[in-house]
């Protein structure tokens, strides 16, 4: 479901972008923008009460589930530094762009498609967002990513026009994706395995406002990893517990 709304959303916004045209005042925009980033840092602390899920702490102590988060965030962040998450993600798509737009077309409808796609699809939330609606927590990730990419729509498609609105399909199939990957895993996994998943992803949310907000450009790519070492490390300590 979450999915499906993000992809309507951005078909909308891409056609009250085109019909707008540049008629859409910047300031309007920016002011909208704040205030769902605002959202997204609630949103992110409410995922943090995940830290005193029943489970959680029955698997690793009360004082063992913020721990158990911190370990994770400090070894993924490590890895997707190494790595370079973020450095790679931004080399595609400059590749991506140059390999669709060789020979110099600066085609609005390729141009509009692919910056688009990138946005939408690259995002940790919409990750964050797959991995909640696919274990069954819920879509509102989800349903506010759709928000942000439908006001993000008009004002590409505004600019750029009717290529925005294609950049719905990678959008779906990816996201769609993880959401089926999510929920085959789901069955597999304890509530204590998803309360430690909620709590990391709340932090990495809280990185996402901050974004959003244009206060600081957290490298939340980056520490995606924390996202898989979240449930190996509460298997690891509950083990011996």
């Amino acid at each position: 479901m979450g999915t499906l709304i993000n992809v309507i959303a951005i078909l909308i916004g891409a056609g009250l972008g085109v019909a707008l045209g540049h008629r859409l005042p910047e300031k309007i925009s920016r002011t909208l923008t704040d205030a769902l980033g605002l959202v997204v840092l609630v949103i992110g602390g409410l995922n943090l009460v995940a830290l005193s899920d029943a489970a959680f702490v029955a698997a690793v102590t009360s004082a063992g589930t913020l721990l158990v988060v911190l370990a994770a965030l400090v070894l993924g962040s490590i890895v997707g530094s190494l790595i370079g998450i973020e450095q790679r993600l931004s080399q595609f798509g400059t590749w991506l762009q140059l390999k669709v737009s060789k020979g110099g077309d600066k085609d609005k409808f390729i141009e509009g498609f692919v910056n688009a796609s990138l946005l939408f699809t690259i995002g940790p939330m919409a990750v964050l967002g797959a991995l909640q609606d696919g274990l069954g927590q819920g879509f509102d990730v989800l349903a506010l990513k759709s928000t942000l990419d439908g006001l993000t729509s008009v004002a590409f498609a505004a600019a750029l026009g009717w290529g925005v609105a294609f950049s719905a399909i990678p959008v779906g199939l990816w996201q769609g994706l993880l959401t089926l990957i999510a929920a085959s895993a789901g069955a597999l996994m304890s509530s204590a395995l998803v309360a430690s998943i909620t709590a990391t992803g709340g932090i990495l949310l809280l990185g996402t406002g901050l974004r959003v907000l244009q206060i600081r450009m957290v490298a939340v790519a980056d520490m995606l990893p924390a996202l898989i070492f979240a449930p190996l490390i509460t298997l690891l300590v509950s083990s011996f517990i």
